[in-house]
């Protein structure tokens, strides 16, 4: 732990997890014994650009810490080690759930790790999906922490030509596939896992109108729901990209705030398909 203030109705503090930094949302009452839903935030910045301490992904944080609300962990990440530091940043978490009392005094005394959610924007839905995904085949192994679902907003595919050269970058040094054949830029390209058989929790996916990526991300949807997956697509039909990321208080963005606090209230501890 490094250093704690308080703003407002919200309580922030950052905090090491081995590889990496994530910063401690929690809003000011949460102290009155009731355990809050953990969300786990992955940033946005297409791999290369951004941070967790970037103005406007705060805002993003402390809306849905107070307005859900919730504990939320937003995670730092580095290029090209995006994937193995959220990994770590998840198996952090597992420890502090393991730890019970002995926990980090914020999550011990405010956080219900069996109502965990994934959340990320753009880059950072991208890193959500594959975090899932690696959960659910028994890779990366998250008990006592239960996954209740992921949120994921303005998904980054491969395969647009507008991302190409932030996916040029982004990939595994020495990689010569185009990103729409790459299995972390095309969760269905060569060489992914087969996820018909792989349990995923319940998906919240939110999609902008005017993005590039939509029609990506609608197909992302269509395949999963084909599979019997438990994933709900929500549309901004006059929204660019990020729009969360570019206007955190804007309408839409309300509306964002709206949809992911319905979906983490719906959560009723049912086991995911």
């Amino acid at each position: 732990m490094r250093s704690s203030r308080k703003r407002g109705p919200t309580m922030i503090k950052l905090v090491s997890t081995s590889s990496s930094s994530a910063c401690t949302y929690k809003p000011a009452d949460a102290s009155s014994g009731k355990k809050l839903p953990v969300l786990v935030y992955f940033h946005g910045g297409g791999y290369i650009l951004g941070s967790f301490e970037k103005p406007n992904f705060h805002a993003c944080c402390l809306r849905l810490a107070g307005e859900l609300p919730a504990v939320v962990l937003s995670v730092d990440y580095r290029l090209p080690t995006a994937f193995d530091d959220a990994e770590t940043a998840l198996r952090w978490v597992r420890g502090q759930a393991a730890a019970g009392e002995n926990a980090d005094p914020w999550l011990a005394e405010s956080a219900d790790f069996r109502r965990a959610f994934l959340c990320g924007d753009s880059a950072g839905g991208n890193i959500v999906h594959h975090m899932a995904v690696r959960a659910g085949l028994g890779s990366l192994s998250l008990d006592p922490v239960r996954v209740a679902g992921c949120a994921m907003l303005c998904l980054m595919f491969g395969g647009v030509p507008e991302y190409d050269k932030l996916w040029r970058l982004a990939l595994p040094l020495g990689s010569t596939a185009k990103s729409q054949d790459h299995p972390l830029a095309n969760p269905f390209a060569p060489g992914s896992p087969a996820l018909d058989d792989v349990a995923l929790p319940p998906m919240l996916v939110l999609v902008a109108g005017r993005d590039k990526q939509r029609g990506a991300t609608v197909d992302y949807v269509a395949r999963l729901k084909a599979m019997g997956k438990p994933v709900e697509l929500v549309e901004f039909e006059e929204q660019g990209h990020a729009f969360f990321y570019y206007e955190p208080y804007g309408d839409a963005s309300n509306g964002v705030v709206r949809a992911v606090k319905r979906f983490v209230l719906a959560d009723d501890g049912a086991v995911s398909n």
